[in-house]
């Protein structure tokens, strides 16, 4: 199988760089993979796990936010907070929670309160997902 370069960035470093057979990620207007030679493109992300197949093994890393970019060098994701599936522990979780539970109580109008419930919902699966 054909592959390319993938680079998952945080504010905080580089979480992962390979050479990536397929990568599943959770786009802002559904979820969506990636294979060598996808069309070029450029998308938000929504809170959820980032799956990436390589030589047949699949990791998993759980993302809040950010941005995808596709193009003939590859795919980057830079995301607001990335955490791998190795390191996200119980604490981990609750502090999503509670930066998600944050925005919800100070959501000022009924979009802003619908959007932040999306995004509790968006965490929730997310944190299952790893369990």
């Amino acid at each position: 199988m054909a592959t390319f370069k993938f680079e998952l960035v945080s504010p905080e470093r580089l979480i992962l760089s390979v050479d990536a057979d397929q990568v599943d990620l959770p786009g802002s207007e559904g979820d969506f993979g990636v294979l060598a030679g996808h069309a070029p493109f450029l998308t938000t992300l929504k809170t959820g796990i980032i799956t990436v197949r390589t030589g047949g093994v699949s990791s998993r890393i759980y993302v809040r936010g950010g941005f995808a970019d596709v193009n003939a060098a590859g795919l980057s994701v830079l995301a607001e907070k990335a955490v791998p599936e190795s390191e996200f522990e119980p604490t981990v979780a609750a502090a999503e929670f509670v930066v998600a539970e944050t925005v919800l109580a100070e959501a000022k109008t009924e979009e802003a309160k619908d959007d932040a419930v999306a995004a509790l919902d968006q965490i929730k699966t997310a944190v299952a997902a790893l369990a």
